[in-house]
C-alpha cells in the first residue's frame, strides 16, 4: 500500500511525546486549523508516495529507540494506509504516538489498540501554549492507552 509522506525528522524531537523521538509528518489534511504551523501538509497532492513496507523498513533502520510521533497534516485524512502502518510499527516493537486533531470518538479502535499515546483535538490558536505538555493548544488532549 502506498501513502503520502510530507516528511520525517529522524530522533530529534523532545515535544512530541515522552523521549528523544522520531516524527513523521503525514501529507494531507482536511481540518485547516487557523494558526497552523504545518500548512505544507495540508495539500494530499504534495509529499512524496512511499510504499508503506519500505517505510517500515527503513524506519527499522534509522529510528535508534523505536518512538515514533505520527502527525501532519491530519494522519487519520490517509485512514487506511495509517491503520496499516501503526499495525506493522507495533509489530515490529516501536512505541508510537498519534496526533490527530480529530476528538477521540472519532478514532478508529484499531488505532487505539495499536498505539501507546494518543493526542486529540483540533488547534485553537487563541489557546495555544507552550507549558502543556505535547500539545499545541490547551484544549488538546495528550493521553497514554492503557
Amino acid at each position: 500500500m502506498i501513502m503520502r509522506v510530507n516528511s520525517i525528522i529522524y530522533n530529534n524531537s523532545h515535544v512530541d511525546g515522552p523521549g528523544i523521538r522520531t516524527v513523521l509528518f503525514m501529507q494531507g489534511c482536511n481540518l485547516h486549523c487557523k494558526g497552523c504551523h504545518n500548512k505544507s501538509t495540508w495539500d494530499i497532492n504534495k509529499g512524496i508516495e512511499r510504499d508503506i513496507d519500505d517505510l517500515v523498513d527503513e524506519l527499522k533502520k534509522k529510528v535508534f529507540n523505536k518512538k515514533i510521533t505520527i502527525s501532519g497534516g491530519e494522519p487519520l485524512y490517509q485512514l487506511d494506509a495509517l491503520i496499516e502502518l501503526v499495525k506493522k510499527l507495533k509489530k515490529a516493537k516501536f512505541d508510537i504516538a498519534l496526533y490527530t486533531g480529530h476528538v477521540r470518538d472519532e478514532v478508529p479502535q484499531v488505532l487505539i489498540d495499536n498505539v501507546k499515546y494518543l493526542k486529540t483535538g483540533s488547534f485553537v490558536e487563541s489557546l495555544k501554549t507552550t507549558v502543556k505538555p505535547f500539545v499545541g493548544s490547551t484544549n488538546q488532549i495528550f493521553e497514554e492507552i492503557k
